[in-house]
């Protein structure tokens, strides 16, 4: 979608890992070279840059409001391939904060009864002449309900990039448990009329790190009061998740937040950061990061590792993985898991085969905080080390065989070193 000399509007997953973009006009058959200008994975938008002639005579689309329940709408795009334009109308049916496929980030999102099927997604939706969405989701086991990125989030992303914020949506980083039952909120001495929160834990290097502990009970976000199901009244009109405050503000930006600790009320100021897990949920347009020891391949545990194992990888993956991507804490002792993500066969780690998916929990009795961190371990050693895995087992290496062995490893399977690039310097 143009919307403006030279500028093109569009979904981030539509340009992911991309290494080439072309695009055309549906009135010709002509392509021209289109480059990213911005791209927002966790909002699921991207900002493409062509050449001005490609967009003269074009009058760039102006971005509406926030859609309302009710609202007629116009889903335009190419739906399952196709050289001509489909335009499907619907209403709008729902607005809430909902789970974004793409960045698994939850931020407000419109539903629609237009059919948005595949080819749809990224391109526009229409209501009274002005985008007030980017389709970007569709539910595949019901008929005829898709998504959109509203208007205050397209918003924000485009002003980010005037401002030349980073493009990234802030998070509050916590795990969270409803306050609704009443022996719960008693014996946390909530009012009757309070709701909040309560915090379990704390990722590290998050906004909340530092700012509220395990206990705390969050009462209010950004000025809206949290109720005990973890809703707030969006513009006073929607009800939605707590982390709706978040889509609409950059990372740097100070908001206020009211906690109960213990009994106690106080005001806090948080600093927006950016979202950090311990396995990460978005990895676009990045390599992965490996380190070759012995034949173990080193590799942090993310969410496209997990995808090795297929579009249901939560149902295929081991276990133990999976439980960590859904349940596990980034702490300042751990910022990310290390896997074995292969072992490359060799006489020096015989014995050690069975143990590919194995979590590496410590290097000589020192938990690594994360890969460079277990690279500095591993380059540092001297004359024997012993990895440790979570399920308790042993790799145990006398170095001098290492040394050989790497060569050997890195000849018989042509590999370009012992590491990725990034961790060369």
């Amino acid at each position: 979608m143009v919307i403006g000399p030279g500028r093109i509007l569009t979904g981030a997953h539509c340009v992911a890992h991309a290494t080439f973009l072309q695009v055309q006009k549906g009135s010709s058959p002509a392509k021209v070279v289109a480059t990213v200008l911005s791209v927002c994975h966790d909002s699921d938008l991207a900002l493409l840059s062509v050449e001005k002639s490609f967009t003269k005579g074009i009058k760039g689309a102006e971005i509406g409001e926030l859609s309302r329940l009710g609202d007629e709408v116009s889903v335009v795009g190419y739906p399952v391939g196709g050289d001509e334009l489909s335009i499907t109308e619907g209403i709008v049916s729902r607005i809430e904060v909902q789970s974004y496929e793409h960045s698994d980030r939850s931020l407000l999102a419109v539903t629609v009864d237009a059919a948005i099927n595949s080819g749809n997604s990224g391109g526009p939706v229409f209501h009274r002449g002005k985008v007030v969405g980017i389709a970007f989701q569709s539910l595949e086991d019901a008929e005829n309900i898709g998504e959109m990125v509203p208007a205050p989030i397209i918003r924000t992303f485009l002003e980010g990039v005037r401002l030349k914020k980073p493009p990234l949506v802030p998070g509050l980083g916590v795990v969270t448990q409803h306050l609704e039952n009443p022996a719960l909120r008693k014996s946390l001495r909530l009012r009757k009329t309070e709701g909040g929160i309560l915090i379990q834990s704390v990722q590290f290097g998050t906004t909340a790190w530092g700012k509220l502990r395990p206990g705390d009970v969050l009462l209010e976000i950004d000025g809206m009061k949290i109720a005990a199901n973890g809703t707030v009244r969006y513009l006073g009109r929607f009800r939605c998740q707590f982390d709706v405050v978040f889509g609409e503000r950059f990372v740097g930006d100070k908001i206020e937040g009211l906690i109960l600790r213990d009994g106690r009320r106080r005001a806090i100021q948080l600093t927006l950061r950016p979202m950090a897990l311990l396995v990460p949920r978005s990895c676009h347009d990045t390599r992965p990061d490996w380190f070759t020891f012995a034949g173990l391949v080193l590799t942090p545990l993310t969410v496209e590792f997990l995808r090795v194992w297929g579009d249901e990888w939560w149902k295929r993956a081991p276990t133990r993985l999976v439980h960590a991507y859904y349940h596990g804490d980034r702490t300042e002792e751990c910022q990310e898991l290390l896997v074995i993500a292969q072992v490359l066969a060799d006489e020096v780690n015989v014995g050690y085969e069975s143990f590919e998916y194995e979590v590496v929990a410590s290097i000589d009795g020192r938990r690594p905080q994360d890969l460079k961190d277990a690279v500095a371990a591993l380059d540092a050693a001297e004359e024997r080390v012993t990895l440790g895995t979570e399920s308790g087992s042993r790799l145990h290496f006398e170095l001098a065989d290492v040394t050989e062995a790497n060569l050997r490893i890195e000849e018989r399977y042509r590999m370009p070193g012992d590491r990725s690039e990034a961790l060369r310097s």
